[in-house]
């Protein structure tokens, strides 16, 4: 039996994190079309045979995340239907991840329905990174990799942030005290947390912190960056209780709406994202936004699991 080689397609949401994860791999991007009719309907053509190889599909959950999400299900499908070997669905943004709990009378929990629709396309495996709750991996019957970007960030912040020993790690939620303080013990440095009461969604009214900063930068750490209203005000609380400067680190930079103008007008010093959503042309507006590549943890992952290796070496 001939072993299967690595084949990997993208839609239209993130080609070139795409084109980066192949190259890192020694690879081009297999032949695929992805495109709309004029009646908005999502047309795939798989340009090549995928009979017994086996697939990895990337995908972001990002820019027309409805568009995105169904580009992912019909390219899993035809290559089902085309006999692939394994179907593994590479998604650096996991789309719909905040609606992962019924938090209120006849809320959906779509990302469970997202995690239903994966599995009868047809995908084998889930690759995806820093999900918003890491028990959406109990959502799937299949299994699920969700790598970290924390090395990147670890990396990053000793390689860019002058006398990195001194800052001080905060989290601008409860929720994401956990991941703060996973990257305070590494660092070996001091931790602390900003409490907000939201009035509504999106919406963060009052914000108060736990722990002192005086004196020292702050490095905000948090999973995803929407409207950067929560980045904001937590900069602001930072900067009113002395901290002399306020970093930004967050995985998925979303930057929806005003976010953007949010940033300019803040007093962050740098909001810092990775590239699992395309912001290249944000960049231009905001000189304050700079980019953590996580395409070589793609890559790897993607190596590791073609060749039965452990992943668990990325964490």
């Amino acid at each position: 039996m001939a072993s299967s080689e690595i084949k990997i397609f993208t839609g239209n949401s993130h080609v070139e994190f795409a084109r980066s994860v192949a190259s890192r791999l020694g690879l081009e991007l297999a032949k695929c079309v992805v495109l709309k009719y004029s009646n908005q309907e999502t047309s795939v053509t798989i340009g090549e045979s995928v009979r017994d190889e086996d697939v990895f599909i990337i995908q972001s959950g990002c820019g027309e995340i409805n568009d995105s999400l169904m580009e992912l299900l019909i390219m899993i499908n035809a290559c089902k239907t085309a006999s692939a070997r394994r179907i593994t669905a590479v998604i650096p943004c996991f789309p719909y991840a905040r609606a992962d709990k019924k938090d209120k009378s006849r809320a959906p929990i779509t990302a469970k329905l997202v995690a239903n629709m994966l599995t009868v396309a047809g995908a084998n495996h889930v690759i995806t990174m820093d999900l918003h709750a890491s028990q959406i991996q109990g959502f799937f019957n299949i299994p699920v990799d969700n790598l970290y970007a924390e090395p990147s960030t670890l990396r990053y912040i000793k390689e860019n942030i002058y006398n990195y020993k001194d800052v001080i790690i905060v989290s601008p939620d409860a929720g994401g005290a956990k991941r703060a303080t996973a990257i305070a013990d590494k660092l070996d440095v001091d931790f602390a947390l900003i409490h907000k009461e939201r009035k509504r969604a999106n919406e963060v009214s009052r914000m108060v912190l736990v722990g002192d900063v005086r004196g020292r930068p702050c490095v905000l750490v948090d999973d995803m960056a929407d409207t950067c209203g929560t980045l904001g005000l937590a900069a602001k609380t930072l900067i009113d209780n002395g901290a002399t400067a306020v970093y930004a680190i967050v995985t998925h930079g979303v930057l929806s709406g005003k976010a953007i103008s949010v940033i300019n007008s803040s007093q962050l010093t740098k909001v810092i994202v990775t590239n699992t959503i395309p912001h290249s042309d944000k960049k231009l507006l905001c000189p304050k936004l700079d980019t953590i590549d996580v395409s070589a943890t793609f890559a790897e992952a993607i190596r590791r699991t073609h060749n039965g290796e452990s992943v668990s070496w990325l964490f």
